[in-house]
């Protein structure tokens, strides 16, 4: 073979790789990464959640770098369809939604007994009907029980009237099975998914629309630091705080708890919800 000729087989052997090298590339580009899983991390024992819950800038919902000490809380009432988002105080009100669980519960009470702190539990119709025991301790310790849909379903804010009205009067049945001598002063939509037919609902009851102020996502188990640095830097007077105990894995809302009881109660005072009672 001729110098010429080797010369120009090599240049074509540059050229057909370099056009290969070309094509894989741009096929491999529009492959789509493998994204981490989030498997479990919008759901929870009870299906999805907060899907329809208010955007972020919805009134009463602070940004992630509001600060600690933030003027107080709107008025109650300036909720999603009027919901109350603030204590109407100084005073800052714990929530623990979706229990009573077994394992759960009995943890977070004893944190609370542990510092003297009273605060609100809204409680699943069909979770109170399972652990009736521990909803006469949330009770018996002096806590405020909220009523939070009989099995926490999200889109109950767009079923009829008749059923809606159905499914908040028997989580509380549950709750008076129970309990009998507590009084439920309060709904928490599940997911905050508010609509008129359940503030409609809500009225015909006798109950108030309960939301929050403060969401560290405890739901979608962050972490104990993750949910203590929201509460810690979000809270301020009047603030409404949202965490659970039951629906999943929380053992880093207790370990958060337990951080934050101290905190907290060096700058606030903290009430359980009132119901109004004698």
């Amino acid at each position: 073979m001729s110098g010429s000729t080797l010369k120009a087989v090599t240049v074509v052997t540059a050229v057909l790789a370099g056009l290969l090298a070309s094509a894989y590339a741009l096929g491999h580009s529009l492959v789509p990464e493998r994204q981490p899983s989030t498997a479990g991390a919008t759901t929870s024992a009870y299906g999805p959640r907060y899907g329809d819950q208010p955007p972020s800038d919805e009134p009463g919902t602070p940004s992630a770098d509001a600060a600690p000490d933030a003027a107080p809380y709107p008025a109650d009432g300036d909720g999603p369809y009027g919901a109350h988002v603030s204590t109407g105080s100084a005073r800052v009100a714990l929530t623990f939604d979706d229990g009573p669980d077994p394992r759960w519960t009995p943890q977070v009470l004893a944190l609370l007994s542990q510092y003297g702190v009273k605060a609100t539990f809204c409680v699943v119709g069909e979770n109170a009907e399972s652990y009736p025991d521990l909803v006469r301790s949330i009770a018996a310790e002096g806590h405020t029980l909220c009523n939070h849909s009989w099995k926490h379903d999200v889109n109950l804010g767009k079923r009829t009237p008749d059923t809606i009205r159905a499914d908040l009067t028997r989580t509380n049945d549950a709750i008076l099975a129970a309990a009998p001598t507590a009084r439920i002063a309060y709904y928490r939509q599940p997911g905050g998914a508010w609509t008129p037919q359940v503030m409609s609902t809500c009225t015909a009851l006798g109950l108030t629309p309960l939301h929050w102020s403060v969401d560290p996502s405890d739901w979608k188990t962050p972490g104990a630091t993750a949910i203590e640095t929201t509460v810690r830097t979000q809270t301020g007077p009047g603030a409404i705080v949202l965490m659970h105990d039951a629906g999943g894995d929380r053992s880093g809302t207790v370990a958060a708890l337990q951080r934050l009881l101290p905190e907290l109660l060096a700058r606030f005072e903290l009430e359980p919800l009132p119901t109004g009672a004698a």
